[in-house]
C-alpha cells in the first residue's frame, strides 16, 4: 500500500502542522496527549458528517477519551450562506448550554468555511479557548487552516469580522481528499499554484511535470454509496484514487504549507510580507464577489493571477514568457484562465462583471490603504516584485480587465531625444517552422526566443498530442526543449486538434498529419479551428496531398477546416504539383514534410509566380540548418527537389525577432518623430519584412540606419511624412497594414497627387485572419482617410495635416486580427481631438504574435492607455432581426405582418425581394425557366446578403417554405440564430396545409407529395429555428384576433420587449394535469380565474412528441388569453409520471419549452447538474423555478436537506425557489414559516402538503399552487382553490374587509356594484361594493373620504369626476392628462390618489380585439369632443397613433379639447367633409364617444365615413370602438362593419375593462373578465 512519511512543519516556532496520509490514529493521540481537557467538541457541517472517515475519527476519539473527559458533537448547516454571526452565535449558545469552560478544546473538521468560523468561535468563547484545525478540503489544507486567520461574513463582504487566533495544531490528513468533489479538488490547486508561483520556482516546475497525472486521476473520480454505521443512512459520496498520485499530492500539500508557514512566521499579522500570499486575490476576490456562489474561490483566484501577472507585464516587470507559463499550468490543472471561457461562463450562468463594479469591489479589499488599491506584482515565476503589495492605478486595472482599450493621443514625444530599444518577440513564421522541424528531427533541440503566442501554443499542443516529441522547458520557461524522435513516434490521437485562428499551424500540421500513423483504435485525426479559421482557404494544399495518396475529407465546408486526415493512407512522394498563388504556407508545409515521403519529392509550383517567395526561401534555409538540403530545379522554374532523409536537430536554435512585429515600434518612431531601435532585425534577416524600414519608411522621410543585425528609425517632425508613390510589398505582405497607417498622415506639396501612397503585391492579404485590405479601407474611413482598393493592393490618400484626422464615432474593429489591432493602435494615438481617446476592440487578439504589445506601447513608448467597459448597444440587441421560416401556407405572410407591427420592425418578404431583383419575374416563371436548383442558389444568396446587411437592424424577414432545402441556407440560418437573432419556425396542422396548397395556383407546384416535403423539411426547420410557434386554424374573426394577441405577446417575450416580472404580491397559479388540453378548452379560462400563471404538467400529457406539446401550449395560450405558462416535468421520484432517468427526452422537452417561449420552467433540483446547466445557459427570457419535494416527510424544515437545496438553488441562480414539504403535524407549518422568514435571497414558494399543511398554502405569498372547483382532483394533497385561500386568509386577519362605492348621480342603473361584487364572490374576497348617490363632492369627502375608515376605493361618475380632484393628494399622469378622476385609491393615513381608468377601458378593448399594442405608422379618429373623448385622446396617444383626428358637431368643443393636450399629441380638427377627404393617411382605429340612443347628424356621419374608407389593413383589421354600451350594436358599429368591413367593439367591453382596471388597482388581483362581463351584460 502506498504511503508517505508523517511530516511536521514549524510555524511561529512550534511544530504544530502535521502532514500525512491516513493519520487518524496519530491525530487522536496527538490531541489527547497535547491538549488535555475535560471537554472536547468536534464541530463539522452536515456534508462532512456523511463521510465514513469522520465516523471513524469520532469512534476512535470516543474509544480513547481519558477518564473524566467528554466528547461533544455539533453539526452546522453547510455553505458560505451560514458563515455568519448568527451561526457563530448558535455554536456559542450550544457550548454554553453544555457547560463548556475555558479548558474546552474545539476541533474544527471541515473546509475553509468551518475552519474560519469555528476558529473565530474559539477566539472569543470564554475570551479564547484552544482550537485544533483538521482541514478536509485542499483549499483549507494549503491555505485557510494555516496562519490563524479566522472570520465570519457579513452582508457587506466576506471575512470582515474576525480575529487572528493560532490553532494548537493543524492536522492535515491527505486521505480526506479522496472524498473531495472533483471541482473542489481542482479549485484548491489554484492556491497551490499561487504559492509556488510567488515563492518556489522549483516546486512550480514539479507541478508542471505532474499536471497530466493529476488531472487524469481527478477526472476519473467515481461516485460510491456508503452507509453511516450509526444511523443506517445511505449517502452517495465521491472517491478519487489518491494513492495513484499520493507522492505528488503529498508534496504539493506539504510544499505549499511550508511556504505559508514561513511567510506567516515572518509576518503573522499581515503587515507586509504575508500579503504576498494574496497574489491573484485583489482581482480574484472582486470577481468572486459578483460570481458567487456559482464560481469557487480558487477559480476566481486562478484568472485573478492571470490578470495580476498581465498587470505585472504591462508595467514592464514580468516577461511575457512567465505569463504564458502561468496560463499554461493553470489550464493544465483544469482551472479557468479567463472569466470569459465558454465552460466557465456557462458555469456562472452568463453573469455580467462590469468593470466599475469590479473596481468598487476592489476598493474594499483589506490590503488597501484608504481608497488606494494594492496588488501583488510578480517579477518571475517563483519570486514576487518587492516584499509587499504595491499601489496600482485604476486605469491600469481597467486596462488589464477588459478586451477594449482606450488609446489617448501620443503626447510629449516632441522633446523625446533618447532612442527606445524595443525587442519584439520571436518570429511567428520562424517559431512555427522551428517547432515542426525539431519535432520531426532526431535528437534534442533547445529553441530560444520562441514566440509565446496563441499560434505556437496550438502548435506545441498538437505536437504533444501527436506524440511527435518530448517537450520540456528550461531557463524558467524561456527556452523550450524538444526531444525529437525523427518522426517515428507520430500517432493518431482521439482528441480534435483545435488550432484557434492559427493559419500557419493549420497548414503546416495538415501535411504533418499525412505522416501520422494509426493507433490501435484510431485511424484518423481531425484538425479544426475557430469560426474565422473555418472560412480560411486550405483547398490547394489538400488537393495536392490527395493527389499524392493522402485521404482527406472536409468535415463541413469544402476548401476549409475542419479536416479529417486518414492515417492509414500514405504520403507517397514523387512529383507533386501545388498551386502557390494563394499562400506560401502551402509550399512550406510540403517542403518540411517531404523528406519523410515514401519517395524523394519534386515539388512544382504551378499557376503562376508563387506568392511570398521569401517565406519559401526562409523554409529552405531552415531545413538546411536541420540537415536537409533542398535543390532548386535547374530546368524547371519554381520547382524544388527534396531528398528522402531525417532531420538532425541542432543542439540550439535561436529564433530571431518577428520582423512584421518590428514594423510597429519603427512606425511609432515615424509617426511621433522619435527614435526606435530594434536590436536583432537587420539586413541579414531571414524575413522579408526586415526591408520595411529601408524600402517604406526611408522614402517617406525617416532616417534609417540598418546593420546586419539591427535597425534604427528616426521619424521626421510630426506631420512631415511623405507619401510613397509606389511600393511592391510582395516580399513583406504582412507589413502593408503598418504602411497604411503611416500613409494616412503622409502628404506632399503636389496639388495633383492626392497624397497617394500605392501599395501592391499583397493579394494574399485578403485571405488572412480577415480580408485585411477591406479591413484597412473600412477602418481608415473612420479617421476620414480615403482609400482605393486595387486588384492586388490598396491606395491610401493621406490627409494634408495630422490635425485633419477625425475622431471615430465608434470603436475600431480589429476583426480578431492581431496586425489590424497593432496598426490602428498607432494611428489612434496620432489623433488629437480635445485629448479624446479612441477605442480599440478585441485588443487580446495581439496575443497571436505579440502578447506584450500593449505593455511595450504603454511602458516603454510612453503611451497613455486605459480600459473601457465593452459597449453594450442595447438598442442593437433589442432590434436583432427576426427570420420566419415554415411550410408554404403556414401563415408566414400574415404572421410576419403581425410580427413587424408588434415590434415596430420593417418587413421584407424574401420571395417578393427575389421577384424585384429579377425584374418582376415571378418565382413560378423563374423555376420554369431555370429549375429549382438555380432558384435555391439565388434564394440562399439573397438571404445571406440581407442578413449580413440588416441582421441587426430590426427587420422581419418572411422566407419561402423551401429555404431550408440547401445546406448553405441552413448554415446561414443557424449562424444567425447563434448570433442572437430570432429564427422562428411557424407551423400549423399539416392536414390543413395540404388542403390549402392543393388549391393554390399562384406558386410552382411541388414535384412530390406535400406530406413527403413536410416530412423531409420538418427536421430542418427544427434544426435551424431557435423558436417555434404553432398557429391553429381560426374559424372566426374573434379567434383570428385572439391568435394575433397571443402571437404579439409571444414575439415580444422572446425578443425581450415584453418582460415577465416575478410577482412580488400574493399570487397563484393553477395546476393542470389533463392528458390533452384540447379536450377541455371551453373551461380552461374559468379554471384559471384569479390566477397569475397556469402550470401545465407535461408529465401527465398523453404524448411527449414536439408537435403534440406545441399544440397543447398554443391551446393554453389562446384559451387563457396569454396567461404566463409554467412548464413542469415532474419525475416519478418527485411525485410525477416522467421516467426518472429519461434525461435525453427531458433535455429535448426543456429545449422545446424555451423555443415555444414559455414564461416559466419548473426545474427539479434533484436532476443531474448537466441538465440543469444546459437549461440555465439556454433559457433565453424564460424564468426558472428551482423546485424540490419531500413526499415522504423525510426532512423536517430544520433539516440540512432544505438548507443544501436552498444553497443549490442560489448557486444555480434560479429565479424562484419552490420547496414542497409534507406536514405530519401542525408544528410543521410553523417550522416552515421560520424557514421562509430566514430565506429571502430569492422569491420563495414554500408549502406543506396534506390536510394538516393547508395553512401553509394560505401563508405562502407568491405563486401559490391552487386547484379549481372545475377540476376533478387537486394535483397535490391539501391543495385549495383561490377562493378558499382568500376566505381562510381573511378569517385570520390577512385580508381586511373593505367597503367600496360608486359615487355620483344618477347611479341607479350603474353596473359597477354587479361588476365588482361578482369578482369578489368568485375570488372569495371579503369586500363589498355599494352605491353612494350624491352630486356633492363635499358630501363624499365628509362621509366617505373622512368618515369611512374602512374605505377601499371609489368609482367616480358624473357629475363628480372634476369636483373630486381637489380632495386628492396626488394624481396619476392619466388623471392629469384626461383632466378627470374616475377612480379614487386610498393610500393610508387619510391620503388618496386620483386615477383615470377610462383610457384603459378603451385601450384594452381595442388590444383585446386584435389591435396591436403599438399602431405606430397609422392614425386614429375620435368622434365627439366631450369628457370621454379626452380619455380616447390619451388612449390613442399611448397606442402610438401618429396623428389623432377629431370630428364633432361643434367646432368650439373640438378647439377646447385640442388646447387641453400638448402639441406632440398631434390632434387635428376636422370640421368639414372636404377636410376629411383631404386626409391621406390610413386610419387604424376609431373611437366613438357620442351617445348612440338617437341618430347622428348626417354631416357628422359623412365625415366619419370618409375616415372609415381609409382603413389600414396592412397587418390587422381596422377597428372601431363605440363607447356607448346601449344598444349593444350601435348604428355607427353597423355602418363600419357592414359597409367598410371594419372590426367593431361594443361599449360594454370598455365599461368592463375600465372596471376591471379599477378592480386590479384596489385589490392587486386580476379579476375574471369573462365571468364579470357576462354578469354585467346579461340584463
Amino acid at each position: 500500500m502506498a504511503t508517505v512519511p508523517l511530516a511536521k512543519v514549524s510555524i511561529l516556532g512550534n511544530d504544530t502542522i502535521h502532514v500525512g496520509y491516513d493519520i487518524h490514529t496519530h491525530m487522536v493521540e496527538n490531541i489527547i496527549a497535547n491538549c488535555k481537557s475535560s471537554t472536547y467538541v468536534i464541530i463539522n457541517d452536515s456534508n462532512v458528517d456523511k463521510l465514513p472517515y469522520l465516523q471513524n475519527l469520532v469512534k476512535e476519539f470516543t474509544e480513547n477519551l481519558p477518564e473524566g473527559s467528554r466528547l461533544l458533537r455539533y453539526v452546522t448547516k453547510p455553505g458560505e450562506a451560514h458563515k455568519t454571526r448568527a451561526t457563530k452565535e448558535a455554536v456559542e449558545d450550544y457550548l454554553l448550554s453544555q457547560g463548556c469552560t475555558r479548558d474546552t478544546v474545539i476541533i474544527a473538521v471541515g473546509g475553509g468555511i468551518i475552519g474560519d468560523m469555528i476558529g473565530y468561535v474559539a477566539s472569543t468563547f470564554m475570551r479564547g479557548v484552544r482550537v485544533v484545525q483538521i482541514p478536509t478540503s485542499l483549499l483549507a489544507m494549503v491555505d485557510s487552516s494555516i496562519g490563524g486567520k479566522t472570520a465570519v461574513d457579513t452582508p457587506l463582504g466576506k471575512n470582515f469580522i474576525g480575529a487572528f487566533w493560532q490553532p494548537q495544531f493543524v492536522l492535515v490528513d491527505i486521505k480526506w481528499l479522496e472524498t473531495l468533489p472533483k471541482r473542489e479538488f481542482i479549485n484548491g490547486m489554484a492556491e497551490v499554484i499561487k504559492t509556488a508561483c510567488i515563492w518556489d520556482g522549483v516546486e512550480f516546475n514539479r507541478l508542471e511535470e505532474n499536471a497530466n497525472l493529476f488531472l487524469s486521476i481527478v477526472n476519473s473520480q467515481e461516485e460510491r454509496a456508503v452507509t453511516n454505521e450509526a444511523t443506517g443512512d445511505i449517502y452517495n459520496i465521491f472517491h478519487t484514487k489518491i494513492t495513484e498520485m499520493l507522492e505528488h499530492t503529498y508534496k504539493l500539500v506539504l510544499n505549499s504549507i511550508k511556504v505559508k508557514a514561513e511567510v506567516v512566521s515572518s509576518d503573522e499579522r499581515e503587515s507586509s510580507l504575508r500579503n504576498l500570499l494574496n497574489f491573484g486575490h485583489t482581482i480574484g476576490h472582486a470577481y468572486e464577489a459578483i460570481l458567487t456562489p456559482q464560481a469557487l474561490h480558487g477559480e476566481c483566484v486562478s484568472f485573478g493571477m492571470i490578470f495580476e501577472a498581465e498587470l505585472s507585464r504591462y508595467l514592464g516587470i514580468l516577461s511575457p514568457t512567465q505569463v504564458a507559463r502561468l496560463s499554461k499550468i493553470l489550464a493544465a490543472y483544469g482551472l479557468p484562465i479567463s472569466p470569459d471561457e465558454k465552460w466557465f461562463k456557462e458555469l456562472t450562468l452568463q453573469k455580467k462583471t462590469p468593470i466599475d463594479t469590479l473596481l468598487a469591489k476592489m476598493a474594499i479589499d483589506k490590503k488597501n490603504e484608504g481608497s488606494k488599491k494594492k496588488c501583488v506584482l510578480l517579477e518571475t515565476i517563483g519570486k514576487c516584485y518587492g516584499t509587499s503589495a504595491h499601489f496600482v492605478h485604476d486605469e491600469d486595472l481597467r486596462f488589464v480587465l477588459t478586451d477594449e482599450t482606450l488609446v489617448y493621443p501620443f503626447k510629449g514625444h516632441e522633446s523625446d531625444k533618447k532612442a527606445h530599444v524595443i525587442t519584439p518577440p520571436g518570429s511567428k513564421s520562424i517559431s512555427n517552422r522551428a517547432l515542426i522541424l525539431a519535432a520531426l528531427g532526431k535528437g534534442q533541440c533547445k529553441i530560444k526566443n520562441l514566440l509565446h503566442s496563441d499560434d505556437t501554443k496550438h502548435m506545441l499542443n498538437a505536437v504533444d498530442k501527436l506524440n511527435g516529441a518530448q517537450i520540456s522547458w528550461e531557463d524558467n520557461g524561456e527556452t523550450v526543449v524538444l526531444q525529437g524522435q525523427g518522426g517515428e513516434t507520430l500517432k493518431a490521437c482521439k482528441e480534435q486538434l483545435y488550432l484557434g485562428n492559427a493559419g500557419t499551424a493549420s497548414r503546416f500540421l495538415t501535411t504533418v498529419a499525412a505522416l501520422v500513423k494509426s493507433s490501435k483504435d484510431q485511424d484518423h485525426i481531425i484538425l479544426t479551428g475557430n469560426a474565422r479559421m473555418q472560412q480560411r482557404p486550405i483547398g490547394p494544399l489538400v488537393d495536392s496531398l490527395r493527389s499524392n495518396g493522402v485521404t482527406i475529407d472536409y468535415v463541413k465546408d469544402e476548401g476549409s477546416l475542419p479536416l479529417k486526415v486518414y492515417t492509414d493512407s500514405h504520403f507517397k512522394g514523387g512529383r507533386i504539383e501545388l498551386a502557390a498563388t494563394v499562400s506560401s504556407q502551402y509550399v512550406s508545409s510540403i517542403l518540411m514534410c517531404a523528406p519523410y515521403a515514401e519517395k524523394p519529392v519534386t515539388l512544382a509550383l504551378v499557376g503562376g509566380k508563387p506568392i511570398s517567395q521569401l517565406y519559401v526561401d526562409m523554409t529552405i534555409k531552415m531545413m538546411e540548418k536541420f540537415g536537409i538540403k533542398v535543390e532548386p530545379s535547374k530546368t524547371e522554374q519554381y520547382t524544388y527537389h527534396i531528398p528522402k532523409g531525417q532531420y538532425v536537430n541542432p543542439p540550439q536554435y535561436v529564433i530571431e525577432s518577428d520582423a512584421s512585429s518590428a514594423t510597429y515600434p519603427l512606425a511609432f518612431a515615424a509617426l511621433t518623430g522619435t527614435t526606435v531601435t530594434v536590436p536583432n532585425i537587420g539586413f541579414e534577416s531571414l524575413q522579408g519584412d526586415a526591408r520595411f524600414a529601408v524600402e517604406v519608411l526611408r522614402p517617406m522621410g525617416c532616417t534609417v540606419e540598418q546593420t546586419a543585425t539591427s535597425t534604427t528609425v528616426t521619424g521626421p517632425k510630426k506631420g512631415d511624412l511623405k507619401p510613397l508613390k509606389h511600393v511592391d510589398m510582395e516580399p513583406m505582405t504582412d507589413a502593408f497594414l503598418t504602411a497604411c497607417v503611416v500613409a494616412a498622415v503622409a502628404h506632399d506639396d503636389d496639388a495633383n497627387s492626392n497624397n497617394t501612397t500605392t501599395i501592391e503585391g499583397i493579394a494574399n492579404q485578403r485571405v488572412k485572419e480577415c480580408n485585411r485590405i477591406e479591413a484597412m479601407a473600412t477602418q481608415l474611413a473612420k479617421f476620414g482617410v480615403k482609400t482605393t482598393e486595387l486588384p492586388d493592393g490598396i491606395q491610401v490618400h493621406g490627409l494634408n495635416n495630422v490635425s485633419d484626422l477625425k475622431l471615430p464615432s465608434d470603436g475600431i474593429c480589429t476583426y480578431d486580427d492581431h496586425r489590424v489591432a497593432m496598426s490602428f493602435s498607432l494611428l489612434a494615438g496620432t489623433v488629437d481631438v480635445n485629448n479624446s481617446p479612441i477605442r480599440i476592440l478585441e485588443r487580446h487578439c495581439t496575443g497571436k504574435t505579440w502578447p506584450g504589445w500593449w505593455d511595450v506601447l504603454h511602458t516603454q513608448l510612453g503611451a497613455k492607455l486605459d480600459g473601457a467597459e465593452p459597449v453594450t448597444n442595447v438598442a442593437a440587441k433589442s432590434s436583432k432581426s427576426v427570420v420566419i421560416i415554415g411550410m408554404r401556407a403556414a401563415g408566414k405572410t400574415t404572421i410576419s405582418k403581425w410580427c413587424a407591427a408588434a415590434l415596430g420592425y420593417k418587413l421584407v418578404d424574401l420571395d417578393e425581394l427575389f421577384e424585384e431583383e429579377y425584374a418582376k419575374c415571378s418565382i413560378k416563371d423563374f423555376v420554369a425557366e431555370h429549375g429549382w436548383e438555380k432558384f435555391r442558389q439565388e434564394e440562399t444568396r439573397i438571404f445571406e446578403e440581407v442578413i449580413e446587411k440588416h441582421g441587426d437592424d430590426g427587420y422581419v424577414f418572411s422566407s419561402g417554405g423551401g429555404i431550408v432545402e440547401t445546406p448553405a441556407s441552413r448554415v446561414a440560418l443557424k449562424k444567425f440564430a447563434q448570433s442572437g437573432g430570432v429564427v422562428l419556425h411557424l407551423h400549423r396542422d399539416i392536414e390543413e396545409t395540404i388542403i390549402f396548397l392543393q388549391s393554390d395556383p399562384t406558386r410552382p407546384a411541388y414535384v412530390e407529395e406535400i406530406r413527403a416535403v413536410w416530412e423531409r423539411r420538418e427536421g430542418w426547420y427544427n434544426e435551424c429555428a431557435n423558436y417555434n410557434f404553432f398557429a391553429p386554424h381560426c374559424a372566426t374573426q374573434l379567434e383570428f384576433q385572439k391568435l394575433r394577441v397571443a402571437f404579439s405577446n409571444f414575439i415580444g417575450f422572446v425578443v425581450g420587449t415584453k418582460q415577465i416580472a416575478v410577482p412580488t404580491k400574493r399570487s397563484a397559479f393553477v395546476c393542470l394535469t389533463f392528458d390533452d388540453l384540447t379536450q377541455h378548452v371551453n373551461k380552461l379560462a374559468e379554471i384559471c380565474y384569479g390566477c397569475d400563471a397556469v402550470e401545465v404538467r407535461v408529465d401527465h400529457l398523453a404524448k411527449y412528441d414536439a408537435d403534440f406539446i406545441t399544440r397543447q401550449l398554443s391551446t393554453l395560450r389562446l384559451a387563457t388569453e396569454g396567461l404566463p405558462i409554467i412548464f413542469t416535468i415532474r419525475t416519478k421520484k418527485q411525485g410525477g409520471k416522467f421516467a426518472d432517468d429519461a434525461y435525453d427526452a427531458m433535455n429535448k422537452l426543456y429545449a422545446l419549452a424555451v423555443e415555444a417561449g414559455v414564461e416559466y420552467i419548473d426545474l427539479e433540483l434533484s436532476l443531474p447538474t448537466s441538465i440543469q446547466y444546459k437549461l440555465l445557459n439556454n433559457k433565453g427570457n424564460t424564468k426558472i423555478i428551482g423546485s424540490h419535494h419531500d413526499f415522504a416527510a423525510a426532512f423536517p424544515w430544520e433539516d440540512a436537506e432544505w438548507e443544501n437545496r436552498y444553497n443549490q438553488a442560489l448557486s444555480l441562480d434560479v429565479d424562484i425557489v419552490k420547496f414542497v414539504g409534507t406536514a405530519t403535524k401542525f408544528e410543521d407549518n410553523l417550522a416552515l414559516e421560520r424557514f421562509r422568514y430566514a430565506h429571502t435571497a430569492k422569491p420563495l414558494i414554500a408549502i406543506n402538503m396534506t390536510e394538516v399543511g393547508k395553512i401553509s398554502r394560505v401563508m405562502n405569498t407568491i405563486l401559490t399552487p391552487v386547484t379549481s372547483s372545475l377540476l376533478d382532483n387537486a394535483s397535490a394533497p391539501g391543495q385549495l382553490t383561490i377562493s378558499e385561500i382568500n376566505k381562510i386568509f381573511t378569517s385570520i386577519g390577512g385580508i381586511i374587509p373593505r367597503e367600496l362605492f360608486v359615487v355620483g348621480s344618477p347611479i341607479g342603473h350603474s353596473r359597477s356594484p354587479v361588476l365588482h361584487n361578482t369578482g369578489y364572490k368568485i375570488l372569495g374576497l371579503p369586500h363589498t361594493f355599494g352605491k353612494f348617490e350624491t352630486d356633492s363632492a363635499e358630501l363624499v369627502k365628509e362621509k366617505l373620504l373622512d368618515g369611512n375608515k374602512n374605505l377601499g376605493g371609489l368609482a367616480v361618475t358624473i357629475p363628480l369626476k372634476l369636483d373630486i380632484i381637489k380632495y386628492m393628494d396626488e394624481l396619476t399622469d392619466a388623471a392629469k392628462m384626461v383632466g378627470a378622476v374616475n377612480t379614487v385609491i386610498p393610500l393610508g393615513n387619510g391620503k388618496f390618489r386620483g386615477d383615470n381608468t377610462d383610457w384603459l377601458g378603451i385601450t384594452n378593448s381595442l388590444t383585446g380585439n386584435g389591435v396591436p399594442t403599438s399602431v405606430s405608422g397609422s392614425s386614429g379618429l375620435i368622434v365627439g369632443a366631450g369628457g370621454a373623448s379626452r380619455a380616447a385622446v390619451y388612449a390613442l396617444h399611448k397606442l402610438g397613433c401618429n396623428n389623432i383626428y377629431v370630428v364633432n358637431r361643434f367646432l368650439n368643443e373640438m378647439v377646447t379639447l385640442k388646447e387641453s393636450f400638448p402639441a406632440e399629441y398631434n390632434l387635428h380638427l376636422i370640421d368639414t367633409i372636404e377636410e376629411a377627404e383631404a386626409v391621406k393617411e390610413t386610419i387604424a382605429v376609431v373611437v366613438s364617444c357620442v351617445p348612440a340612443d338617437k341618430p347622428l347628424a348626417d354631416d357628422l356621419v359623412g365625415k366619419v365615413e370618409r375616415f372609415l374608407s381609409k382603413g389600414a389593413r396592412k397587418s390587422f383589421v381596422p377597428t372601431l370602438l363605440d363607447a356607448a354600451y346601449k344598444p349593444s350594436v350601435t348604428p355607427l358599429m353597423k355602418l363600419a362593419s357592414d359597409k367598410y368591413q371594419w372590426n367593431t367593439v361594443p361599449g360594454a367591453q370598455m365599461l368592463v375593462h375600465q372596471g376591471v382596471a379599477q378592480f386590479e388597482r384596489w385589490t392587486s388581483i386580476k379579476p375574471p373578465f369573462k365571468a364579470i362581463f357576462d354578469e354585467v351584460t346579461k340584463d
